[in-house]
């Protein structure tokens, strides 16, 4: 879908008459134009203005005052009769590439990046090829609908077959942090805007997660945190958690925030909620919040050999 005659058009078939309009941070701003060109075609719209960390999380409770929602930047999760996802597309020059290529060892090499990107994946394998490399996106299906999409809870896309080179190319160094802990493969990460390229190496990264765990052995009270949206609930894993420490209860939050955790006054907790949560924004929390990986780590069902990143599947 590329434009608002898209939208327009797809509104006027499910025969609406009322649209929810759901933005994540950054595209908020785009929200006021969208309702007035929508509102010029005879459309009633409601916008929310809740905070949308992706498309695991759906304002769906908009729709007892719409007919549909329109969720913008994601690509599909949960697949829901009147919900339309339009994923917003980023573009750059895919020559950018070629400053990832001096820290590249192999020539066959997997291609990933996230929704904003994927669109231009082809032309940036075409490249590779004209360098005589042998570039490879893949399907991954569930949580990642589109080839070489990975996503903050999912890295599917990266275990590609016989590829222990994998090239990210997006910014942050969240994903293919996540990449290297969930496939074990050389990894370089590409801002396409910056043109700035890295191999990955999650040492540093392995030894603060080591720290936190330590730090929550001392924890009298631990707070397991499932989460009350739809497409982050992960009940079953932690009941099955909480049967490792009678220390530990369940914690059922919608939004987890450092002050509902500090009002809360658990010593540590574990997120089964958003990975992102544990890993990005641990920064933010006053206690640790370890990932179920982690937990079993500290009740002694895993070894710390057997890390596992967390991923939602």
């Amino acid at each position: 879908m590329n434009n608002i005659s898209d939208l327009v058009t797809w509104l006027r078939e499910k025969r609406a008459r009322s649209v929810a309009l759901q933005f994540p941070a950054g595209l908020k701003r785009k929200a006021a134009g969208i309702a007035d060109a929508l509102s010029r075609q005879g459309f009633s719209v409601i916008i929310s203005g809740d905070p949308c960390y992706g498309a695991c999380d759906l304002s769906l409770e908009l729709l007892d005052y719409a007919d549909v929602l329109v969720n913008f930047g994601h690509t599909p999760l949960l697949i829901h009769p009147d919900v339309l996802h339009i994923p917003y597309r980023v573009d750059f020059d895919p020559i950018v590439i070629s400053s990832a290529l001096p820290f590249l060892k192999g020539k066959r090499i997997g291609l990933i990046t996230t929704a904003q990107h994927t669109h231009l994946l082809p032309e940036i394998a075409e490249v590779l090829r004209n360098e005589g490399y042998d570039p490879i996106f893949q399907s991954a299906g569930g949580r990642t609908p589109e080839p070489g999409q990975v996503l903050g809870c999912s890295f599917a896309a990266a275990r590609i077959p016989g590829v222990s080179e994998i090239l990210f190319i997006g910014t942050g160094m969240f994903h293919p942090l996540g990449v290297q802990l969930a496939t074990r493969a050389h990894v370089v990460a590409l801002d396409p805007f910056s043109g700035h390229a890295v191999e990955v190496d999650a040492g540093k990264f392995l030894r603060k997660r080591h720290a936190l765990i330590e730090k929550a052995r001392e924890a009298a009270h631990i707070g397991i945190i499932i989460s009350t949206k739809q497409g982050q609930n992960r009940y079953d894993l932690g009941t099955r958690l909480l049967s490792l420490s009678d220390r530990a209860y369940l914690v059922f939050m919608k939004e987890v925030s450092p002050d509902e955790l500090l009002n809360l006054g658990f010593e540590a907790y574990v997120n089964t909620a958003c990975p992102r949560l544990a890993y990005d924004d641990q920064v933010r929390f006053p206690v640790p919040v370890l990932t179920p990986a982690e937990y079993e780590i500290l009740c002694g069902t895993r070894t710390w050999e057997d890390y596992a990143i967390d991923e939602m599947l």
